[in-house]
Formats: C-alpha cells, structure tokens, sequence
C-alpha cells in the first residue's frame, strides 16, 4: 500500500506587497495547512547599516523606502528620536501639520490594503476604487514635497516648508476638454487646506462605498469570518501592535495611551474587535478611515486659525532662509555646515515608537556624539505579524492563506529593512 504524507509547496507571490519577496514554504495535507515557513532577507537593503554611514539628515529619505505605502510615518519616528536626542521644541503648527499628513498617510496605507486584500479574495473592482481615492491624497503630498511617493517631507526640528497657498491644476487635453477640466479643477482652486478640506467631506461617502460592496457580501464573509482567529492573550505574546491587535479585542493605540505630537488635543475613537478574526481586522480598519478623516478635518480647522513657523529656529538644526543665507555671512556658514557636515547629536540613547497604519512602528538611536548615528535599530510592526504567519494559517486552506496575508497586511521593505 502506497505510504500516505505530506508533501511541500511553494507558495506565491500572490499578495502585491509580496512579489517574489517572500518564499512561503506550505507543508500540506491534501488542501489544509499543516505549516507555513515565511522565508525572508530577499529584499534586505542594510538600511540600518546605510544610516551609519550618513548624517542623521541624509538617511531622511531611507525612512521613506522602508514601509513605502507609509512613508511620512515612517519619518515622523526618526525625526522624533533625534529630536528626543538633541532636546529641541518643534512648533505647534509644524506639529499639527505632522499629525495631519500621519493621518493622510494612514488613509493612503488603508487604501492600499483594502484594495490589496479584497482583490486578493477575488474582488476586482475594490482596487480600482481605492486608486481613485489615493490619487487626491498623492497630490497632496506632490504639493507639500514634490514627490507623490518618498517626501523626506518631514525635518528634525519640524517640516521642510509651509502648507502652498495653490494645488496644482489640471490640463485639457485630447481626453479632458475645457468644461471637463473646470469640474475636475473644481476643489483645486484654493490652498492645499481647501483641498484636504475637501476631500474630508466627500470621503466618508466613499467608505459607505466600500462598505456597500463589501461588509454584507456573503461572499466576503465566507472567506473572513473564523479565519486566521487570534485569542487577545495570543496576540499580545505575538507581538502584535495596530489593528491587529486591536482586532483581537485588545484596546492599545499609542495616539492615545502614550500620546506623541498634539493627539493628545484632539477628539478621535479607537475601534476595536470582538473575534480577532480576518473579517473583525477588516471591520477595525474600516473605522479607521473614518476616525482619520475626524482628525484631519479637526488639524485643517486649527491650521487655517493659527499661522506661525514650522521649523525650529535654531540654525544649528535647521537651514536659515535662503534670502538670509545669501545676505548673511554668519547664515551662509551655517547653511555650509549643515548641508556637509550636519549636526552633532549629544551622545545617548532613545527609542521612538509611533501608531504606524501597520502597528508600533519603532526607531531605536544610539548616538556617541557624532555627526552620524552610532547604531540605528528600527522596529518594524510587520516584522511580528508574519513571524505568526504559521500560527494563524495551521487547520486553514491553501486558499485561506491567501486572505491572512492580506489582512496582515504586509510591505516588506520594513521587515526585511
């Protein structure tokens, strides 16, 4: 009689954060996972290492590449921990501007993740949805930056510039006529804030959009509820930070438990879960949107009443004006130091963690007093959550994989670093 057992798969690339960055090892029974063995390292960039060997402002932009669905967050860690170091004010307005583009940065992440994810279980229309809604919000970091995708926006000391009075507008053409193009300029007419503004308010139609067409899909359901099911005990054991932890019932939320920039002034709610399932991950995120779009509408509201600096007046930190640089000797010298040597960070340690879309995302800095980090380690939340990949996949389908990766919701440029 033929000897009955388990055979070994490769599995993937599936998901769009994991095109052929993670070799997934499936150990079968027929069609049931017995294990998953995640194997990692293929996108691994030495970030950590690349950051010792440049100045604290030069490794601005590697923060961007790590996580690049969530790129300003990304930063906003960094730049907290060397201003913890270096014991600076940031302005409050540069603060709430912060906090603002954080939560920009959350709606883009959650964009992409529920466009992923539903078009991972087999709905195609969702991913179409979700781009339409990103594209305004890259705008809006095209506006503030000049990039749509790595700003390197945010600067120890504050921003690098003031929110545009303009948005840019678009063109006709071939495709778009004139009277197209008036409807389609229509919310770009004013500042960067009307815009947001703006778009606040049509946002929250858009949810119900997605919501219509997928928290009562039966379909939907059938492939979340009782899927990839983590105890709140199991969870905090994992590791888990952010919505996953949240969709385990477990109400932990750094904006709110250890509040960081001005979020301790503002007015938002934690969702949280029942079942820790993939369907209560999905349900969490979803009012996520939401309490994200509360909290730009309220930092746009604070914004347009108190103008004022963004950027910390100390010359040793950050660059003087230009029209100063090129009239002052004193401020030329200080402009030339800081963009070839940088600045000293006093030696010492910190650690920065902030509410990531994904989870806790944390820098770790150590500085011997030199124009470069002595040793950089990041925290990334994505790191923990496909570490229980195995856990949450034993007794599943093949086909259920497929749906615990993208409720994880995974990129690996952190998690390989």
């Amino acid at each position: 009689m033929a000897e009955i057992r388990n055979y070994t798969m490769n599995f993937g690339p599936q998901h769009p954060a994991a095109h052929g960055v993670l070799r997934l090892v499936l150990e079968l029974d027929g069609e049931v996972v017995r294990r998953a063995d995640p194997h990692i390292g293929l996108l691994h960039r030495a970030t950590e290492k690349l950051a010792e060997n440049k100045t604290y402002l030069q490794s601005v932009p590697y923060m961007d590449r790590l996580d690049y669905v969530s790129m300003m967050v990304n930063e906003h860690a960094y730049v907290m921990a060397i201003e913890k170091l270096l014991q600076i004010e940031v302005p409050i307005r540069a603060q709430y501007i912060r906090v603002m583009f954080d939560e920009i940065t959350r709606i883009l992440n959650h964009l992409l993740w529920i466009g992923a994810h539903a078009l991972d279980v087999g709905a195609m229309t969702m991913f179409l949805y979700a781009f339409r809604e990103r594209e305004d919000l890259m705008d809006c970091y095209e506006a503030v930056s000049g990039a749509r995708l790595h700003a390197a926006y945010y600067r120890p000391g504050g921003v690098y510039r003031d929110l545009p009075d303009t948005m840019p507008q678009y063109q006709s053409s071939k495709i778009h006529n004139e009277k197209q193009t008036r409807i389609r300029n229509q919310a770009r007419e004013g500042s960067l804030l009307d815009f947001i503004e703006d778009f606040t308010e049509r946002f929250p139609a858009y949810v119900d959009e997605y919501e219509t067409l997928l928290t009562d899909n039966r379909i939907w359901k059938q492939r979340l509820v009782d899927v990839g099911v983590v105890s709140p005990e199991r969870a905090k054991a994992l590791g888990f930070t952010g919505p996953m932890l949240r969709g385990s019932g477990v109400e932990w939320d750094l904006r709110k438990k250890q509040p960081y920039e001005v979020y301790d002034r503002l007015d938002f709610d934690i969702p949280v879960g029942v079942n820790g399932d993939c369907y209560d991950r999905y349900l969490v995120r979803m009012e996520e949107f939401r309490q994200s779009n509360r909290i730009i509408r309220q930092c746009v509201d604070w914004l347009r009443k108190n103008p004022g600096p963004v950027m910390t007046d100390n010359h040793k930190i950050a660059p003087p004006s230009r029209v100063d640089m090129k009239q002052n000797m004193e401020e030329m010298i200080h402009h030339f130091k800081l963009f070839s040597e940088g600045f000293h960070v006093p030696p010492g340690e910190a650690y920065v963690g902030v509410e990531h879309p994904k989870g806790e995302f944390g820098i770790y800095l150590v500085s011997n007093g030199a124009n470069k980090p002595y040793r950089l380690k990041i925290r990334a939340p994505g790191f923990a959550h496909l570490a229980a990949l195995d856990e949450m996949s034993r007794g599943h389908m093949i086909a259920d994989v497929v749906a615990i990766i993208g409720t994880q919701d995974i990129v690996f440029g952190e998690i390989d670093r």
